[in-house]
């Protein structure tokens, strides 16, 4: 049984929803009716798909009986997550061959890091990526050759706009493979030391150079609970990977053993079969509740408040940021994983991973049950975890109880009774906060403000030793229609040494501050943004502005006829708009809707 609240939420989205996806339900079964089968393609079309196949795999083309499998990769070999996948397309066609299906390399999608591009110009073009992903996996399928498709990606944007594309063909079944987390490094609390000592000037370039190498050093996913692997988590729970393949180490055999079940999964559902399964059937306003349920339950990334809506718009469903407060309001917190807390996601997978997060939300009401899935089970087969039985994969109970409390909790020992994100709101507009990882007595701050329009300002103001106070840092003219919404994770070194001073600290800003999101409490995603006319450009220096986590409000303490008087700000994002490729990304700026609508070109 389902809780109330879980139940009151889904209604509503589905209430608000039912036009938009009623229209898009209609399109899914109008392309599956109108859908050719290979053998109804010009001969030349066909040809063509097929030319480079080997010969039994024309032959089987040929005759449009047999099911071929799009594969969509953000595969290269810059990235530590995605180098794994250049083994899988061979494992995959293997795969497929032994179900008596084909594969087929549809096409590649460009995967960007964050990481890389942190503080870089490189960073405003990050969250417009997603966008162009799911342009170029829907240009990959577009050449309707394919029965069902896999899509391999990990990272921040890289999975959000697969999911959009395969909304677009949501008459396809579409199974989402995971490439999973590297082993362990150096521990998250030690990286974080080395980092605020480099920002006060202890610690040398190459102390911190080491430090990060350490920590970052081998093929997977970066170990912290971050936005790549909270896109993990969120595909298991939205019942688009098979259960338990989100944190298993890349190149081992329990991995490879799961990408070949995944594989052969894909092509026993699709519509040649007895188990059509596509992908808009799944993603429906039940598995959109459900990820943001267990997005709340890890205190994972708030980069999702944005891509959940945005993917959520590309199957219909509208979703609005009241959803993700009140749910967050009846979710407990059930992981403490960095930046929540020490542990990384290989603790939190031998702890019990996500067959006992899902176990237990289950157990708690708090989860949809009946939703569907890929495995062709509801979401309780999901409670399990994946082994190698003499060689071959089989899935075995996750355990009854927690391996580890001080990284996994079930529902009624808690590590707080409410979820690690919450909306702001206040005469400032609309904002996104997560509090996770923000002590209690640091959630409540009111200080004055100090304006900034860029994270060097900021930096450049701390070495010259002018925040040595109680503040507000106000980063603005960061958000999608002025830069591309970067996000600002530079200052989070800073800001904290500031805190570990005793001062009370806070940030306020348009921009986004990722998955990492730390202990300072950061007010993100502030909309309307600065150049769409939001208050917070007609801030100035040593307005009062109050943030308070737990009320969920965020205001300046000025009266509505002074803040509607003064004039906007105005700010030269000339200097943003070349280089690095920014001026091809002219139109995306241009065109973008606000957060709160999931920052997105692409409807």
């Amino acid at each position: 049984m389902v809780q109330a609240a879980i139940a009151d939420v889904t209604a509503r989205i589905r209430r608000r929803s039912q036009p938009s996806r009623e229209a898009y339900l209609g399109r899914v079964e109008t392309m599956h009716n109108s859908a050719p089968r290979r053998g109804a393609l010009g001969c030349a079309n066909l040809a063509h798909g097929f030319a480079a196949c080997a010969t039994h795999e024309k032959q089987h083309l040929r005759t449009g009986t047999v099911a071929n499998l799009a594969i969509v990769t953000a595969y290269n070999d810059m990235l530590s997550a995605h180098q794994p996948y250049e083994r899988f397309p061979a494992i995959i066609k293997k795969a497929a061959l032994e179900a008596g299906g084909v594969a087929q390399v549809a096409g590649g999608v460009p995967a960007m890091c964050d990481g890389i591009t942190q503080g870089r110009p490189g960073m405003e073009l990050s969250l417009f990526s997603r966008d162009v992903i799911a342009m170029s996996a829907a240009i990959a399928l577009s050449h309707d050759m394919f029965d069902a498709a896999v899509f391999l990606g990990i990272c921040d944007k890289i999975v959000p706009g697969l999911v959009i594309a395969a909304q677009a063909f949501g008459h396809l079944p579409a199974v989402f493979i995971p490439a999973g987390p590297m082993p362990s490094g150096l521990p998250n609390q030690e990286k974080s030391k080395i980092r605020q000592l480099h920002a006060e000037g202890k610690a040398a370039r190459e102390d911190l150079l080491d430090a990060e190498a350490a920590s970052y050093h081998s093929p997977g996913t970066c170990t912290f609970y971050g936005t790549a692997n909270s896109n993990q988590m969120l595909m298991e729970v939205m019942g688009l990977h098979l259960p338990g393949s989100a944190f298993v180490n890349p190149n081992t055999p329990l991995r490879d053993a799961l990408t070949i079940a995944a594989a052969q999964r894909a092509l026993a559902i699709t519509a040649l079969g007895n188990e059509y399964t596509p992908v808009a059937s799944i993603l429906d306003e039940r598995a959109f509740v459900n990820g943001i349920v267990a997005l709340h339950a890890t205190g994972g990334s708030t980069n999702h408040v944005i891509h959940l809506i945005a993917m959520a718009r590309a199957g219909g469903i509208v979703l609005m940021l009241d959803d993700f407060a009140d749910l967050s309001k009846a979710v407990p917190l059930l992981t403490r994983i960095y930046p929540n807390g020490t542990a990384d996601v290989n603790h939190f997978t031998a702890a019990g991973g996500t067959g006992f997060l899902i176990g237990s939300l289950l157990q708690a009401g708090l989860l949809h049950p009946d939703a569907k899935t890929v495995a062709g089970h509801d979401l309780a087969f999901y409670a399990q975890e994946p082994y190698l039985d003499e060689g071959k994969l089989a899935f075995r109970p996750s355990p009854s109880s927690s391996r580890d409390e001080s990284v996994l909790r079930a529902t009624e020992n808690a590590f707080s009774r409410d979820g690690g994100l919450k909306v702001l709101d206040g005469n400032l507009g609309r904002a996104v906060i997560k509090v996770s990882a923000v002590a209690p007595e640091n959630r409540r701050v009111r200080a004055p403000a100090r304006i900034f329009h860029t994270q060097e300002e900021v930096e450049a103001a701390y070495r010259a030793g002018e925040l040595d106070s109680d503040f507000v840092a106000v980063v603005r003219f960061q958000g999608p229609k002025a830069i591309g919404m970067p996000e600002l994770h530079k200052l989070t070194p800073v800001l904290t040494s500031v805190m570990a001073r005793g001062h009370h600290v806070a940030l306020v800003t348009d921009g986004r501050m990722s998955g990492a999101s730390g202990k300072v409490p950061a007010a993100i995603h502030v909309t309307p943004e600065a150049l769409d006319g939001g208050p917070i450009a007609r801030l100035q220096d040593g307005d009062i502005i109050a943030l308070d986590a737990d009320a969920g409000t965020l205001t300046v303490e000025l009266s509505a006829e002074t803040l509607h008087n003064r004039p906007p700000a105005e700010y030269d994002i000339e200097a943003h708009s070349y280089g690095y490729g920014r001026e091809l990304f002219q139109m995306f700026r241009a065109n973008a809707s606000g957060p709160e609508l999931g920052a997105s070109v692409c409807g």
